[in-house]
């Protein structure tokens, strides 16, 4: 071999060589950094903050003990959760706008502290679903509870859906239930797991607070589920939820025609009224079918919305 092409020969294994050493060191930095110094998988500005726990959280006035270890990490598991599940936090804010102020004025004529809205809006979220247990109603209530209480409740008429009957039959049960138990806080607690099952557990446990009592895990969540919605809700910029006042919901007006008579045909009643069936349903979820048998006479009142 020629001594040129020797040189060429040379230079073509050094310059390979030198090629084949940088691929090796590339990769291992490659390694290296993805090892030791991962990249963020999220846009740069999204960050999950832990959030500091108000100190004077409360439910209608009776006080969180957020010194005990438990209760802390309770009420931070719920705050956290309904801050950061935001589509729907979003979604209840703006349900809280429409039924809120339908709602404050019967507490306060029933004797119910206002923290109890929060309630009905942890039981329903404000929608017209049953319960897997057949709890219906803005308040969640179970046919047996509610016809104990008077409500009418049959195929035809269902007054867990009539929003200011059942209201004032939460309110009575609330108020029988605090007055047994001895706090709002408790009473809140029995509405999820019953008078009976809140009272046998504190007999048992020796212990007077729901606080310090050990109760099932949906109980256990429930009170907590409560403050935080009240916390988010009414501080709603705090926790990042942006909005305008006009992406709120809200109800349309109404008045009342009084019906002590049967309707044959709901659909024909609306059209008298101006309005049809869909939206006199939508106003009235307490009527069931299309047609109000009321064999007894018995005097109903229908909303009918104003356009």
């Amino acid at each position: 071999m020629s001594k040129p092409l020797r040189l060429l020969s040379l230079l073509s294994v050094v310059l390979i060589t030198v090629v084949f050493i940088n691929a090796i060191n590339t990769k291992n930095t490659i390694s290296f950094q993805k090892e030791n110094d991962p990249i963020n998988n999220t846009h740069e500005s999204y960050k999950i903050k832990a959030l500091k726990l108000p100190k004077n959280l409360n439910l209608a006035g009776e006080r969180v003990p957020l010194e005990k270890t438990d209760i802390k990490e309770r009420m931070d598991r719920e705050l956290l959760v309904n801050t950061y599940w935001q589509s729907n936090g979003l979604l209840l804010i703006k349900r809280a706008n429409k039924y809120f102020p339908v709602l404050e004025p019967l507490l306060k004529e029933y004797g119910l502290p206002d923290d109890f809205k929060f309630l009905a809006l942890a039981e329903s979220g404000f929608i017209d679903e049953t319960s897997t247990a057949g709890a219906a109603g803005m308040w969640h209530f179970l046919k047996s509870t509610g016809k104990e209480f008077g409500l009418e409740i049959n195929s035809n008429v269902d007054e867990r859906y009539h929003i200011e009957k059942a209201t004032k039959v939460a309110a009575e049960y609330l108020k029988k239930s605090k007055e047994k138990l001895g706090s709002w806080t408790l009473a809140a607690a029995a509405y999820n797991a019953g008078n009976y099952g809140v009272s046998k557990r504190l007999e048992t446990q020796q212990v007077t607070s729901y606080y310090d009592a050990l109760l099932p895990d949906e109980t256990e969540r429930y009170i907590f589920r409560i403050i935080a919605l009240k916390e988010v809700i009414s501080n709603p910029k705090k926790y990042g939820f942006v909005f305008d006042e006009s992406d709120l919901y809200t109800l349309t007006e109404t008045k009342i025609v009084k019906v002590d008579t049967a309707i044959t045909n709901i659909a024909s009643f609306a059209k008298k009224f101006g309005t049809n069936y869909k939206e006199l349903k939508l106003y009235n979820p307490w009527l069931r079918e299309n047609k109000l048998n009321n064999k007894s006479r018995k005097l109903y009142e229908i909303k009918i919305p104003i356009k």
